[in-house]
């Protein structure tokens, strides 16, 4: 472990424990949890309902961004899967939709995956949950381990284009000249690194007999993959962080009794947060940071705002776990032609 891994990681627990002082040295316990439950008293069943369906729907959202690019990938029956390309033939490992069977990835069983990935990122420290996503990928769908990852890259690069974009429109007391320069830097980020997949540079095809330009060059085409139908997946994306966005700003504006105006700054605080390199243990800490920071511009006590982020943290939390669990015993995992080509491969 390097020492700069370990720093985040310290630093991440700092976070974790500072959030923990606060519940706990802040002032009574009891009183603590008695505001905690006051808030909560503020949901009725009706408002949580429309909470759950509004994050459920963004689950569905997210699973179709997730299946609009892999719905193609399962194996022909006759080619077993295998975790990594081999030496030649690349370009027909990557996926491409004329190289692979269509039809056979079910939507249930991308949701599964995108559900399962979901709370393991939710739950596991310092981001170990991520790797749930190229993992199943892999095994479920024999999508190429280079190919995998890139596609996680690129979805958490979506994810962090749109909430900075949508930060830029709603930041508080931004000049207009700034505010404009902020957005068109994020969307020159956002065309400029699938025209870099998709155009590389000539001089790595001339380095591609070394070990790093070959890495860089299997990258850039699985990188490229994923980008294919990035004007579909910016519309998934969009279409999810809005809805997802609105809900959490529907929750923490019930619990402080605030304007969803309000509740909208402190939902992409926690969200900026979310996406920080360095974090709490599961977010703990520097998600409720980040949203009563924004909340503040809004005259909302740092206290009441952690009060409420925290309680939209276990909510998130709970909501994560639940759908995953469901999705694990409910939802077929491989698809049928992935499912018989390993039965055979294993034979």
């Amino acid at each position: 472990m390097t020492l700069s891994t370990t720093l985040k990681r310290l630093f991440a627990l700092l976070c974790s424990a500072a959030l923990i002082a606060w519940f706990v040295l802040g002032g009574d316990r009891e009183a603590q949890l008695a505001a905690l439950g006051q808030r909560l008293a503020r949901i009725d069943g009706l408002q949580l309902a429309g909470l759950i369906a509004a994050f459920a729907a963004t689950y569905l959202l997210r699973a179709g961004r997730i299946f609009d690019e892999f719905s193609h990938f399962a194996a022909p029956p006759t080619q077993p899967l295998r975790a990594d390309p081999p030496a030649e033939g690349a370009g027909k490992v990557l996926g491409r939709p004329g190289d692979f069977s269509a039809g056979h990835v079910r939507f249930a069983s991308i949701l599964r995956l995108s559900l399962i990935h979901n709370a393991m990122v939710n739950v596991l420290p310092f981001r170990s949950g991520e790797a749930t996503f190229p993992i199943l990928l892999n095994r479920w769908f024999g999508v190429p381990t280079a190919r995998a990852i890139a596609a996680l890259l690129w979805l958490r690069l979506q994810d962090a284009f749109v909430v900075l974009a949508l930060a830029a429109l709603v930041w508080p007391d931004l000049p207009a000249a700034l505010r404009a320069m902020w957005i068109a830097a994020v969307l020159l980020a956002a065309w400029g690194i699938p025209h870099w997949a998709r155009n590389h540079d000539a001089l790595l095809d001339q380095a591609s007999h070394s070990k790093f330009g070959r890495l860089v060059t299997k990258f850039r085409s699985a990188l490229a993959e994923s980008t294919h139908g990035a004007g579909r997946s910016w519309l998934w994306t969009l279409a999810n962080w809005s809805l997802k966005l609105v809900a959490q700003a529907w929750a923490l504006s019930l619990l402080l009794g605030a304007s969803l105006q309000s509740g909208l700054a402190g939902a992409m605080g926690v969200e900026l947060a979310a996406i920080l390199p360095i974090q709490g243990v599961a977010g703990f800490g520097t998600y409720e940071a980040g949203g009563a920071a924004l909340l503040r511009t809004h005259g909302i006590m740092l206290a009441d705002g952690l009060q409420a982020c925290l309680i939209l943290h276990l909510f998130v939390i709970a909501c994560a776990l639940s759908a995953g669990a469901l999705a694990a015993v409910l939802l077929p995992g491989q698809s049928p032609a992935s499912s018989s080509t390993t039965e055979n491969t294993h034979a």
